[in-house]
């Protein structure tokens, strides 16, 4: 059957590969809250080198997840949004966020606020 032929290289095995490499998520989750330059993925994130992110946002653009928009006036002026296969990815973003939440690190209050703020950007 054609189909088993598809499942032997899961489809869901290749999503995992897309968003499996270190800060992918979180630049992920920066973008969906409106996060789009290179500094301000940085901001809450102290072990990652300026090296490191701009080899993974150069991975996420090959990769269909985010496009790079230049100015034509200052090269310097860069940022990223998310493509509509990144968009894609809301659901996905949403309910990991969820699974974790909901563990026992966290006050009822808070995992209220995080549900609600998720909710409210990823839904």
């Amino acid at each position: 059957m054609e189909a088993d032929k598809h499942i032997k290289s899961c489809p869901m095995e290749l999503v995992v590969k897309l968003i499996n490499k270190k800060w992918v998520i979180q630049i992920l989750r920066d973008l969906f809250f409106g996060k789009s330059r290179f500094h301000e993925f940085k901001e809450d994130k102290p072990n990652l080198s300026n090296r490191v992110l701009s080899n993974c946002l150069k991975d996420m653009e090959k990769n269909g997840l985010i496009s790079r928009i230049a100015d034509k006036y200052d090269r310097k002026n860069v940022k990223y949004k998310l493509t509509e296969k990144g968009k894609s990815l809301n659901r996905v973003i949403y309910e990991i966020a969820m699974l974790s939440v909901d563990s026992e690190t966290y006050s009822d209050a808070i995992k209220n606020d995080v549900k609600a703020k998720f909710r409210d950007t990823l839904l």
